[in-house]
């Protein structure tokens, strides 16, 4: 395959896309001397990546097919702003060939592969003829043009249960589907078809034997168009749910020195078999003995920094100064790795509630400062909002560390310091996913998360002396503050007596438990506070970052709070904890949502009808499916009875809280 000429070198560089990868690409160009050009929808009018950039242009409306992947409009805003090239991201139009083709024709650099690269290996069903021709292994599959469902199934039979449906198209989990028999495989197709074409504008799927418990693992590799064409090391992908990737790190614990050039080898083969000029991935699945070629991602990945952190190299920079034409910087044997890192995908979800995607404005962002390997890729802030338009990520929490014991360990307390509010974000689940005794022992395969969510997303923990207690400082730290004090002892916000002793109460409740209360006491001598039948030494004092010191029983301990009215986030070192106080005047009233409603839980799209008003439905029997932040989410029925009415169509736009379908209870 030809390779590019090599480009110019351009002045202004327009990000074709939104959210962290975004502001990643801004802070690189704008290191290296470039004016950036951001683009934007009207849900994201005031964007972090908007604020960012030197200019902005606004594309259309919140929809991603009506803005951020609408070709024309992002051409444009590249000839009205003068930027000569454009960086995709990853997502969107990163892989679309039709836009590569029509960044040429409006003689803008693409910053990635050429036009015939992206349909040569971003074709998932193509690039495995590729590399069965360049004899790259393959796992089990069918790959053909025929796409009726007659044809499919004929195929899946051939290569025999448990088989994987796949978007040819695109990725990201988008589209796939794992089927176990025969009798599942019609309503998969249906399902993954609708949900490619949604997402890529193509429902062309193609099927793979499943291998079971396999591990997910990836080369990156590069190349210029001087012929020149390096693998920067593996990553490790295997802890995914729902296809999903969740954490990654470099390089892959599962690899020793022969098999990793052996993988790396085989990555450069790939890549070499199109004469690959940019970033990409080569991704490969493992039965723990074997490696099988899955797919080649032709642009950057999510997880790119795992590896940046173990090489030293700057990939957006590499891949800009490719753009520009300019032969890659070090040879194969120059690339090194250092110590390893891990990262965690921050997404606004709630895995308490099956991971139900979380929109809203984020009243709270506090993460902690970047330090010596621990990097935070945010692509939102305090006051931003979390729209239901887009992919559900906020941000990527990265650690460094000499060994992946220390590196695990400093993922953890950076996550462990970092507050989100006004959404439900997934981090509690991702601390307890890298401290799980498996993961630190490698013991793991692509359906670990699946088999241990339970023990993943416990019940909240009871309250105890030390959150009471930190409720109580927060509450005078924040009135100390409206009174303009300083902090540093309790009587600073309601007065110091010389003798004598008053009491103040005060009473939580978390949940729905019983209320707790705590009796300060202060004045002559040292404060203290009641909390059941003890009696304990109290002092607390703000520190310059926000947070407050609280001293309980001699012990001193760092705590982080929000108070929004009555309501008290708290993070101490048992963890995180939501407390309501309650209001010694009265005026607790709680509203009550009865969990027989059939309600959309967030703004979406309904895209299937699963059963007939008349039916008679088994507790959890699905009703319909909703589209939410390009994922599909099934509502079911809460109780056995039968489907009275369905409130809606395939093809409404759906405002959360509306009523969809209702459900009389058998024997009402």
């Amino acid at each position: 395959m030809d390779r590019p000429k090599p480009y110019r070198r351009f002045r202004k560089l327009l990000i074709a896309n939104r959210g962290e990868i975004a502001v990643r690409v801004i802070r690189t160009a704008r290191a290296m001397g470039l004016s950036s050009v951001a683009v934007y929808s009207e849900a994201d009018a005031g964007a972090l990546h908007v604020e960012m950039a030197d200019e902005a242009v606004l594309l259309g409306a919140p929809r991603a097919r009506d803005s951020y992947l609408n070709i024309e409009r992002v051409i444009e805003a590249a000839r009205k702003t003068g930027a000569q090239a454009i960086h995709p991201g990853y997502g969107f139009l990163s892989e679309s060939a039709e836009f590569a083709q029509a960044c040429f024709d409006a003689n803008i650099v693409f910053v990635g592969p050429t036009p015939a690269m992206i349909r040569a290996m971003g074709s998932k069903a193509g690039s495995k003829l590729l590399m069965e021709q360049a004899g790259v292994p393959l796992v089990p599959g069918y790959h053909g043009d025929a796409q009726d469902e007659a044809v499919l199934a004929r195929e899946a039979a051939k290569i025999g249960f448990p088989v994987l449906i796949k978007a040819s198209a695109g990725g990201g989990g988008r589209g796939m589907r794992i089927v176990r028999a025969a009798s599942e495989l019609s309503a998969a197709i249906t399902s993954a078809k609708r949900e490619a074409n949604a997402a890529f504008g193509n429902d062309h799927v193609l099927i793979e034997k499943y291998v079971d418990n396999p591990r997910h693992i990836e080369v990156q590799v590069i190349g210029d168009s001087h012929g020149n064409l390096l693998s920067l090391f593996e990553r490790e992908c295997t802890l995914q749910r729902r296809h999903q990737k969740v954490i990654e790190e470099a390089p892959s614990p599962t690899l020793d020195a022969s098999r990793r050039e052996a993988v790396c080898a085989a990555a450069r083969k790939a890549a070499g078999a199109v004469d690959y000029v940019g970033a990409g991935t080569i991704e490969f699945a493992s039965d723990g003995k074997e490696v099988f070629f899955i797919e080649m991602n032709t642009r950057l990945q999510v997880e790119h920094p795992v590896t940046e952190l173990i090489t030293g190299i700057d990939l957006v920079e590499w891949q800009l100064r490719v753009a520009f034409g300019e032969a890659l910087p070090l040879k194969q044997d120059q690339v090194k790795i250092d110590g390893h890192a891990i990262e965690a995908r921050v997404y606004a979800e709630n895995p308490a509630k099956n991971f139900m995607p979380s929109v809203g404005k984020i009243r709270t962002w506090h993460a902690p400062n970047e330090t010596e390997g621990l990097r935070i890729d945010a692509g939102y802030r305090g006051g931003d909002a979390v729209s239901p338009y887009y992919d559900a990520m906020l941000a990527k929490v990265i650690a460094w560390a000499p060994t992946r014991d220390a590196a695990i360990a400093r993922l953890n307390r950076g996550l462990t310091e970092t507050d989100v509010r006004g959404i439900v974000t997934n981090i509690p689940f991702l601390s307890a996913l890298v401290t799980h005794p498996a993961v630190a022992a490698n013991v793991i395969d692509t359906g670990f998360i699946e088999r241990e969510l339970k023990a993943l997303t416990p019940a909240p923990a009871a309250a105890g002396e030390l959150e009471l207690g930190a409720a109580v400082a927060a509450i005078l730290g924040e009135e100390a503050k409206a009174a303009g004090a300083q902090g540093g002892s309790p009587w600073q916000s309601f007065g110091w007596m010389p003798v004598g002793q008053r009491q103040r109460v005060f009473a939580f409740r978390q949940g729905q438990g019983a209320e707790q209360k705590v009796i300060l006491s202060y004045g002559k001598g040292p404060a203290t506070l009641a909390i059941g039948d003890r009696v304990l030494p109290f002092a607390w004092s703000m520190t310059a970052d926000g947070t407050c010191d609280l001293t309980l029983d001699g012990v001193k301990s760092r705590i982080f709070a929000v108070i929004e009215g009555h309501e008290l986030y708290l993070r101490t070192s048992n963890g995180r904890f939501e407390l309501h106080w309650v209001d010694p005047f009265g005026g607790d009233d709680e509203e009550l949502v009865g969990e027989d409603k059939i309600a959309a839980p967030l703004p979406g799209t309904v895209v299937a009808i699963l059963a007939e008003e008349g039916a008679k439905l088994d507790k959890g029997a699905a009703i319909l499916t909703l589209e939410v932040m390009k994922m599909e989410q099934t509502l079911r029925a809460p109780f056995a009875g039968v489907l009275k009415a369905i409130k809606c169509k395939v093809g409404d736009i759906v405002q959360e809280g509306v009523e969809l379908a209702e459900v009389e209870p058998t024997g009402a």
